[in-house]
């Protein structure tokens, strides 16, 4: 690397000869004696020029404050103000002139990892104090459409949660049962959509975000495409794995809110550059496929039953059952239906928890997305620091610790080889998925292969569970889902039903189908979804005593 400016060596940037024999010894390294002034000028030259960048005016999308006004900011307290710890933080939102009225009146929640200026932005923790001053793009562009943002969905803490008891702002419960699990960590937008608190809500997934709370609330949740929508603008847990897009109760709504967020927004670098906004008319295309009276919609289309999908000896047999009778009714809709074998797909878990740590401990964690072209946030990254304090460590749920200590120790023990094994075999993961579907449409399984568990009392008094208890109920839950994160596929939560929860017979909760496409191809899984939809009713099938 050349020196392209030296910079003057200003009396408060100057650099000691004592200061760079620590920083190399540090970095296990010695210096030659006879090299430390040439060291300590190029180091004041470079001192001084990061000082003079620091005073440069930042480049943040600016907010228009006329066109989008916000009002009513406020923490909500009490059950019943926050709809059972489904809400983070009220607000309304809006466009004073909208460009298009594709969401006119339509009511949205943003999930809490999501920046909407002078809103409180937790993502779910204590750990950091941020009010962002920026709109993420998929906020201005549900704005623009004519939707009103009503305020923050809860999500567990550092959107690192399955089970929604690890947020700051408290536990949400079940939609269908008061303590029980609404997944996570989209936790809040699965609640508050199916309670009708609001009619459609934005969430994020990283290993199942989206989709396991849309199984566990009988939603509709679409992970999009790697990069389809704009993550600009969100806090990010891991780049190659971030997604957002949009949970809702039918499938016409999720196609429409997709429709309005997708496309290439010119900053963030996951998404390609020749897929503009409005590129496809996801809603346009559901209206028109589900007004076809073709008693055989899906006729020509083959779907993939993945057997690999049910076979993890934690699947519950009511799930399963569910999810197959599902799959059952779509040779009804002219479906050829055919089975699947990935044997990798049993070892995809293992290999996303072990290269998930090692870069979402920097990113996630540490706010330090290096080698990103992204809109980053310097005021959030300065308040969390290289490393975390005690009392930062302390604040984390025991899924952000869990990720923090696993990735400090593979660092150490294993370093970049371990990471590097685990891309390649994500990479022919993705690949076999591939494959598969260059064989069929889609890919169905299981969303989530048990019922919502129980949530612990807010703060987990007492400690009683303990670190290993409060992640142990996770194990499992993400054993379809994470994989299609780091492959980059589309996958949709179906709900499809009721089964009884693993304690009580007598409760009765949501689960769902997974329905997973080739890459850019979330139109397909939308029509296959909507078919089903629009001939069954998940709510009236209920699925019990296996």
């Amino acid at each position: 690397m050349s020196v392209s400016v030296l910079g003057a060596a200003q009396q408060d940037s100057l650099v000691s000869a004592e200061e760079v024999t620590t920083l190399a010894s540090k970095a296990g390294l010695t210096i030659p004696s006879a090299n430390l002034d040439d060291w300590s000028k190029l180091l004041a030259g470079l001192n001084h020029c990061a000082k003079e960048i620091l005073e440069l005016p930042d480049y943040y999308p600016k907010v228009d404050f006329d066109l989008y006004p916000r009002e009513n900011v406020h923490r909500p307290e009490g059950p019943e103000a926050t709809d059972k710890g489904g809400w983070a933080w009220k607000a309304t939102v809006k466009s004073t002139k909208p460009k298009s009225d594709t969401l006119k009146g339509v009511t949205i929640a943003i999930k809490d990892n999501i920046a909407v200026a002078g809103v409180k932005c937790t993502n779910g923790t204590g750990a950091v104090d941020w009010t962002p001053d920026v709109d993420a793009t998929i906020i201005t562009r549900i704005l623009d459409a004519g939707g009103i943002i009503t305020g923050k969905a809860a999500c567990e803490n550092n959107c690192f949660g399955a089970v929604s008891d690890t947020s700051v702002t408290g536990p949400v419960h079940n939609p269908y049962a008061d303590g029980y699990s609404s997944g996570g960590s989209s936790s809040g937008s699965g609640r508050l959509v199916a309670t009708g608190s609001v009619d459609m809500a934005i969430g994020a997934d990283q290993g199942g975000s989206i989709r396991l709370p849309s199984a566990n609330c009988g939603l509709v949740g679409l992970k999009p495409t790697w990069g389809l929508v704009p993550y600009t603008g969100c806090i990010s847990l891991e780049a190659t794995i971030d997604h957002a897009g949009p949970m809702c109760k039918t499938v016409q709504d999720c196609a429409t809110l997709l429709e309005v967020i997708a496309g290439t927004d010119g900053i963030d670098d996951r998404q390609p550059y020749n897929w503009p906004q409005g590129h496809v008319k996801f809603g346009e295309e559901i209206k028109k496929h589900i007004s076809n009276p073709d008693e055989q919609p899906l006729k020509g289309m083959k779907i993939g039953i993945l057997e690999e999908g049910f076979q993890d000896s934690m699947t519950d047999p009511n799930v399963a059952a569910a999810c197959q009778a599902a799959i059952e009714k779509y040779k009804s809709l002219g479906a050829e239906v055919k089975s699947i074998s990935i044997p990798l797909h049993k070892e995809s878990g293992m290999i996303w928890m072990v290269a998930l740590p090692m870069a979402g401990t920097t990113q996630g964690l540490l706010a330090n997305p290096t080698g990103r072209k992204q809109l980053l946030f310097p005021d959030r990254a300065t308040s969390v620091g290289p490393k975390l304090s005690q009392e930062a460590f302390d604040a984390l749920g025991p899924g952000g610790q869990n990720i923090y200590l696993r990735g400090l120790f593979l660092q150490e023990r294993f370093g970049a080889p371990l990471h590097a094994r685990c891309t390649n075999l994500l990479r022919k993961l993705a690949d076999s998925y591939d494959a598969a579907l260059r064989e069929v449409d889609v890919l169905v399984t299981p969303t989530i292969i048990f019922p919502p568990v129980k949530i612990v009392p807010e703060g987990n008094p007492g400690g009683k569970l303990g670190t290993l208890g409060m992640l142990s109920r996770t194990i499992g839950a993400t054993y379809n889902t994470a994989t299609f994160n780091s492959t980059g596929h589309p996958g949709l939560n179906l709900p499809v039903g009721f089964v009884p929860a693993r304690d009580d017979a007598k409760v009765y909760l949501p689960t769902g189908l997974q329905i997973v496409g080739s890459k850019f191809g979330d139109l397909t899984c939308l029509k296959i979804a909507a078919s089903w939809e629009k001939n069954w009713n998940w709510k009236e099938l209920k699925f019990e005593g296996n």
